[in-house]
């Protein structure tokens, strides 16, 4: 096990220069002069030059790459533009309030979804497949920023009973949660029905109904840890899609995250920070796939990691 998570440590290296040199050049091409949007719109242009200065942004570009990824190497995210704070406190005032509203959406969504899926896939091609599959297939369909307007529109403004943005009581979560888990509750759903169909037609499964084992213990003990092992896959990358993909959804609720955080930077062409949230989103999905990776051997220990 050791000898495997060093080896796909090691592996990321590649992957996360890549994403470094790509981010970095790409956020440069985003139409716009910070130093300008900084400096504001009655500034000379001799404020603008000081301020470019002033940023760093005079400077030849691949020595701007130099100094930036010196930088990472060192631990430093860079400064922001925007609030002239260290990136990497905008960060941690942000992360604590993405991973509670994820963890809460992965927690009722892949149970909601799961025993969706099950039920739909022990009762295949019944009345309760359509309907559970029919209510799939809409929580798929339905964009995520409609869901939260209409959310909005029922319990904040005509019922009044949950608030219309994000604060600090756990009321504040639970609209954003809803808007963010009905897709993935869908898909864990329509993953989970897949691999239920799947399992019930091996072997073991038609031993165990031969020796008379009830139904219940079937499903739930042989066939249903041995789905999940395919389901797990799709529940570690709603997890990742959750951390670094919640942006349309913070921004509806004016939710205090990082999703929120990097549409700020975008509209300010903060450029440290843009690199540093991309590339935090980045690594959060390279830590999910390992965690997932791991999950294979302790669900299916016939799996063995190398």
């Amino acid at each position: 096990m050791p000898k495997y998570l060093v080896k796909r440590i090691v592996g990321t290296i590649p992957t996360l220069i890549i994403v470094v040199t790509f981010v970095f050049f790409f956020v440069r091409m985003i139409p716009g002069d910070p130093a300008r949007l900084i400096a504001g719109e009655q500034a000379t242009q001799a404020d603008v030059e000081a301020v470019r200065v002033q940023l760093g942004l005079d400077k030849p570009v691949p020595v701007q790459y130099v100094n930036y990824v010196t930088g990472l190497l060192k631990g430093d995210l860079g400064t922001s533009l925007r609030t002239k704070r260290p990136v990497s406190e905008e960060v941690a005032s942000r992360l604590g309030n993405t991973v509670k509203l994820a963890l809460v959406t992965l927690a009722w969504s892949s149970v909601v979804g799961v025993l969706f899926g099950v039920w739909s896939g022990i009762h295949r091609g019944k009345w309760q497949d359509y309907t559970g599959m029919t209510i799939a297939v809409s929580g798929i369909s339905l964009p995520s920023f409609w869901i939260g307007f209409l959310l909005i529109m029922i319990f904040a403004v005509k019922l009044r009973i949950l608030p219309t943005t994000s604060g600090s009581g756990w009321k504040s979560l639970i609209m954003p949660s809803i808007t963010l888990g009905v897709g993935i509750a869908a898909v864990i759903a329509r993953f989970t029905r897949s691999s239920i169909i799947e399992v019930l037609k091996e072997d073991y499964v038609r031993t165990a109904r031969a020796k008379g084992i009830k139904e219940k213990a079937v499903i739930w003990k042989h066939a249903f840890r041995n789905s999940m092992i395919s389901v797990v896959t799709v529940v570690g990358l709603q997890f990742g899609f959750l951390l670094g993909g919640s942006v349309v959804t913070e921004s509806v609720f004016a939710y205090p995250g990082l999703g929120s955080l990097l549409i700020e930077s975008v509209n300010y062409r903060d450029y440290p920070a843009i690199q540093s949230l991309i590339l935090i989103f980045s690594l959060q999905f390279i830590v999910v796939n390992l965690i997932v990776d791991v999950l294979y051997a302790v669900l299916n220990p016939e799996i063995k990691l190398q």
